[in-house]
């Protein structure tokens, strides 16, 4: 990504006069029942796991959340199934640990992978899900287990299989089921390699017990070879999806669209729903809406500074169909019916230059400009809309601002390269984004932006086509500000919701 070539940060600070504002009285209704607003959890963990890969799984009128839970116990075992219910994507019910890891090393699922749920023809439940042994050969296997309330499984040892001899014996996982009426089987889609690159392989069933090998079902069309980790396949609204996720470069999810459940698979201009913030995405659907569920990780050593490791957070899109197939992700619309309780919103700080009118503040495009509000206690949404910008205009929204007015985290509206930006630097102008989405201001007159906060993850929302999710742990706890870097634009409807 071509760097932003203007001048320090620090000199458009020092040379950008800031003034402090007054705070005011609360100018809204504040009578809302405060426990229920401090009930909402947009993006759920708990505190005795973090949340790796994750297998949504809707049924009768819930969506149950299974989920790797990354204890970091420094146990010789390690990613159980645990699982979370919710029926409004606004509060969670954790049900705690409910497929474990096997006792010994000598068994194959000392570790779990990830794998799916499906519900048969009776009413009962199976997991499929990935036996992982370091010290075996093969490493990976695909096992079963059965219930009759999902909480409480029998593995059923004996249904255990490996891969064919066409497939890597230690990339041999991810198996997900569903049923296919048109043959009257089951298929399972299996994340493996042959000839040096990452495929997608096709088993078949009759009974969840006994499985064929169908063949190579979709290869790599990126030319990286990667493993195309965690894929979904699912029919929407007469579109057939597949979704996966690249183990490298970008560590991405992407989709393709064909009308056929046999393809082919369309790879669209857009084939990603978010940046790198956000992995391991798959599809579900409630028969209505249709979302995909993945996760934010956490920083090494708990830093905002650092990269990206492994497990954090679950976090949910909801996604809008287009006329052309593709998908756009947009904010829940649960949660933000929930995060409805508006707040009052006056600046704490504002550089003599910006022009204040009731929730609109305009930039002159002198220096570094910004507008600062204190810090929300809580789960928060924020949203404006942004007009009047140029083509090489660049401008944002930070959080955590230092003794020199920067924010240390920020989203940045960079026009000229067409992109939205995370850095997890107060140097917006000399390092590189942690992560970036391309999205075309130019042929937008204005855009909306939706920002939920919620336990050190951000999302942000642009104009309903584009999401950006980072992880941010001083989200909450330090004011944030809006802000432009010799740029005269004008931010509209900003506002505050819990």
């Amino acid at each position: 990504m071509k760097k932003l070539r203007l001048f320090t940060i620090a000199l458009l600070v020092f040379l950008g006069a800031c003034a402090d504002k007054p705070s005011s009285e609360p100018s809204v209704d504040d009578t809302d029942d405060a426990e229920e607003r401090e009930a909402t959890m947009i993006f759920p963990k708990t505190d005795e796991a973090l949340v790796g890969d994750t297998m949504p799984f809707y049924d009768n009128g819930k969506m149950n959340i299974f989920y790797l839970a990354d204890l970091r116990d420094g146990k010789t075992g390690y990613h159980p199934w645990a699982l979370f219910e919710t029926d409004d994507f606004c509060t969670y019910e954790d049900k705690g640990i409910v497929i474990p890891y096997a006792d010994s090393a000598m068994e194959q699922d000392i570790a779990l992978g990830t794998g799916c749920v499906i519900k048969d023809k009776e009413g009962g439940y199976h997991a499929f899900y990935t036996g992982h042994n370091d010290y075996y050969e093969p490493t990976e296997a695909i096992m079963h287990a059965t219930s009759s309330d999902m909480l409480n499984w029998k593995k059923i040892p004996e249904d255990t299989f490996f891969a064919s001899e066409q497939y890597s014996s230690n990339d041999f996982r991810d198996p997900y089921v569903f049923y296919v009426e048109e043959e009257q089987k089951y298929w399972m889609l299996v994340v493996t390699r042959s000839e040096g690159s990452g495929v997608i392989a096709r088993y078949s069933s009759t009974d969840l017990s006994k499985w064929n090998d169908e063949g190579i079902f979709f290869e790599d069309d990126m030319g990286y070879g990667t493993n195309m980790e965690c894929p979904t396949l699912l029919q929407y609204k007469g579109k057939w999806y597949l979704t996966f996720s690249d183990q490298w470069p970008d560590r991405v999810v992407h989709y393709r669209v064909s009308d056929s459940i046999r393809g082919p698979f369309k790879r669209l201009d857009t084939d990603t729903v978010d940046s790198n913030g956000f992995y391991a995405g798959r599809l579900e659907t409630d028969g209505d809406k249709l979302y995909v569920v993945g996760w934010n990780g956490t920083k090494f050593d708990h830093d905002d500074a650092n990269d990206y490791d492994w497990a954090g957070n679950a976090v949910i899109h909801q996604l809008e169909q287009q006329a052309d197939g593709s998908l756009r992700p947009v904010p829940i619309e649960s949660v933000v019916s929930k995060m409805s309780h508006k707040l009052p919103l006056t600046p704490v700080k504002m550089t003599d230059t910006v022009k204040m009118e009731d929730d609109s503040y305009e930039f002159n495009g002198k220096l570094y400009e910004l507008v600062r509000f204190e810090a929300a206690e809580d789960s928060e949404r924020i949203e404006a809309d942004i007009t009047g910008y140029g083509s090489e205009d660049v401008f944002g929204i930070s959080f955590a601002p230092g003794l020199e007015n920067v924010g240390a985290l920020n989203y940045v509206f960079n026009i000229k390269e067409g992109k939205v930006e995370f850095y997890n630097t107060e140097n917006i102008i000399e390092e590189d984004p942690q992560s970036s989405m391309d999205f075309d201001f130019l042929n937008n007159a204005m855009f909306h932006v939706t920002i939920l906060v919620d336990d050190g993850v951000v999302c942000l929302y642009l104009n309903d086509e584009v999401a950006l999710t980072a992880r941010m742990y001083r989200s909450q706890g330090t004011d944030w500000q809006i802000f432009s870097v010799n740029s005269s634009e004008k931010w509209e409807n900003v506002s505050l919701y819990e």
